[in-house]
């Protein structure tokens, strides 16, 4: 076994985007950080791959506009179902004009050197198994690595902990989370093929998703080009605790690829498929002790509308380390940014994402009721102003500084819908 820091300022568990761009961004406000993850890096995660505008945004906040430039580029959304074919650009505002697509094992390994870079500490193959506490207060984290044969622990002990380990968040649970499946949350697999066409400038939604039995399900196919001849194939579900999803997605993604072969040029077979089940629109608690925050797919940060997580997973992770740059959950600051993160981080987290993800899960709960796609899809794909507004809003590219109609009308409504929430997001 390497030598490994036993005490840190920050510790990071979970290498993803949001973990990377935590350790990044509290490194580069000179904590000193340690980024740890199960894996050995690089390695693959199941997701659509898809970089929305959001995203977007975050990745040149960080520097990686001239890393991004050697990927595809995409102009919008084409989307289709119900008889129709809708071309609709992103809509630029305050976001950038133009999404991307690259594999997480691209775009994980990449995030993470670029937190190493800046002066955080890596380590590999180190799973969280348990925690120390001391109090109130959890001090430290127990890791189970490989040595050989044998299985070896060590602990890493420190002042702040980042939860980033993902949708299942192990240790999220051993702190407390849990995860409330009332509101929608989304089933989904991907995989990927050659392709004829993947270097199409759009990316491509299907609303219409069916079934074998050509039962209307209600979620959507995807086809998001990665450029060099490949593209990223998926099918996701909404569900709920009421209305769970009873779909087998292996078999779910082999039908929409026959569906699609043709138009796409599809070659040979799907490899690498891999499916996941999310929490979504911060239906989670807990999600915060007195020097602990969990971000990203692990604190529920994942939008009902279109299953993206990546852009919120790069966002939760600054968001946070600038909180700790201010002195929470280290002893030092006032208000907002006081010691105790238990009532700051979740605070935050409504404060930027607690409208949207409140009428965003309203509607998507709507969505997993017999007949509302049924009857809805059709009207809304015969207007391309309308699904242009659909997109946006199910993207969530609306941002504070945005003064439109649209974005006036989303806040209100998400407003409105926060009040009448029996559960809001990122309860306590």
């Amino acid at each position: 076994m390497t030598e490994q820091p036993t005490s840190t300022d920050v510790l990071v568990v979970g290498a993803g985007p949001a973990g990377s761009a935590a350790a990044a961004w509290a490194a580069q406000a000179g904590l000193d950080v340690v980024l740890a993850d199960k894996a050995s890096f690089p390695r693959d995660k199941a997701c659509g791959d898809g970089l929305t505008p959001r995203a977007i945004a975050e990745l040149d906040r960080l520097g990686l506009t001239g890393w991004l430039d050697a990927h595809p580029t995409n102009r919008g959304l084409r989307a289709c179902g119900f008889g129709q074919e809708l071309y609709l650009p992103w809509p630029g505002g305050s976001l950038p004009g133009n999404g991307s697509a690259v594999p997480r094992t691209e775009l994980d390994a990449t995030l993470r050197t670029g937190a190493l870079g800046r002066g955080a500490v890596g380590i590999e193959d180190a799973r969280a198994v348990d925690v120390v506490r001391d109090g109130d207060r959890v001090t430290g984290v127990v890791f189970s690595r490989s040595a050989g044969a044998a299985k070896e622990t060590f602990t890493i002990g420190w002042r702040r902990l980042v939860v980033a380990d993902g949708a299942r968040s192990q240790l999220g649970r051993l702190l407390g989370r849990r995860w409330h499946q009332s509101t929608a949350y989304g089933v989904a697999a991907r995989a990927y093929i050659k392709s004829g066409r993947s270097d199409d400038d759009w990316i491509t939604s299907h609303l219409e998703l069916r079934d074998g039995t050509d039962q209307l399900l209600s979620g959507y196919g995807w086809v998001f080009p990665l450029g060099g001849g490949e593209v990223n194939l998926g099918v996701g579900t909404l569900a709920t605790e009421r209305r769970p999803a009873d779909v087998n997605l292996q078999q779910l993604v082999g039908v929409y690829t026959d569906l699609r072969r043709e138009d796409w040029d599809l070659q040979g077979e799907l490899r690498s498929v891999r499916s996941a089940v999310l929490p979504m629109g911060g239906a989670v608690s807990s999600v915060a002790g007195a020097n602990w925050a969990l971000i990203g797919d692990a604190a529920g940060c994942v939008n009902p509308l279109n299953g993206e997580g990546i852009d919120y997973g790069l966002e939760t992770g600054r968001l946070v380390a600038e909180l700790f740059a201010a002195g929470a959950g280290f002893g030092t600051g006032t208000g907002r940014s006081r010691a105790d993160l238990v009532q700051a981080w979740p605070a935050t987290l409504r404060e930027h994402y607690g409208q949207a993800f409140s009428i965003a899960r309203r509607l998507a709960t709507l969505l997993t009721v017999p007949g509302v796609l049924r009857y809805g899809g059709p009207v809304g794909m015969r207007s391309s102003r309308l699904m242009t507004v659909a997109l946006r809003v199910m993207g969530n590219l609306v941002l504070p500084e945005d003064h439109d109609l649209v974005a006036r009308l989303w806040r209100g409504a998400g407003r409105l819908s926060l009040r009448a929430d029996e559960r809001v997001p990122f309860s306590s």
